[in-house]
């Protein structure tokens, strides 16, 4: 949490910009030091504001702020890591919104792991027109995603993160397994 901090000097002191008259006058040099202590934390946000716009740097609740801001897929369940990586990547994933790649980083930095996706689309080309059309005719985008011990809340982020990152006119549906299947217990014989 921010605050204020006792003694903290200002980087451009008052005093030493008064005219030279007032160089050596004590009234108006503790008279401009009281102003120094209001203007120090003013002037230390603006010297340091280009921090605050790093996601790796700014302190966790503007980060978070920050995120709203650009519109990164979060949801404040983050782990403080995987949200900076988020608020610093939100950029960059607009512009890549509703590709398979775009889709794949969202759930990637939302979940921390590499989603399984398939699709019907398909790219191709062809020297003759009228060739075959790759994909498949009815569009279709299933997600599966492998979670240690998955919960009904992960299914729902998953699912929201999905329909929000998907191309507009996709139906999808969304698939999430347990990383670690049971372990059978092991069976004792008896000689």
């Amino acid at each position: 949490m921010r605050g204020s901090v006792d003694g903290l000097g200002s980087s451009m002191p008052l005093g030493m910009m008064l005219p030279a008259v007032f160089a050596d006058d004590d009234l108006a040099q503790r008279f401009v030091a009281g102003l120094d202590e209001v203007l120090a934390p003013i002037l230390n946000v603006l010297d340091c504001s280009d921090t605050y716009y790093r996601p790796s740097l700014a302190p966790l609740d503007f980060v978070r702020w920050l995120g709203g801001w650009v519109g990164a897929e979060t949801d404040g369940s983050e782990s403080e890591p995987l949200l900076r990586a988020a608020v610093a990547a939100a950029a960059r994933l607009h512009r890549i919104r509703g590709t398979r790649r775009g889709l794949s980083e969202a759930i990637r930095l939302a979940f921390g792991v590499e989603p399984e996706i398939s699709e019907s689309g398909a790219a191709d080309w062809s020297a003759r027109p009228l060739g075959p059309v790759p994909g498949e005719p009815r569009p279709r985008l299933h997600v599966v995603l492998r979670l240690p011990r998955p919960t009904a809340a992960d299914r729902h982020r998953l699912e929201t993160l999905v329909a929000a990152a998907r191309p507009a006119h996709m139906p999808y549906t969304v698939q999430v397994i347990d990383a670690e299947p049971a372990v059978p217990a092991e069976r004792t014989s008896e000689r």
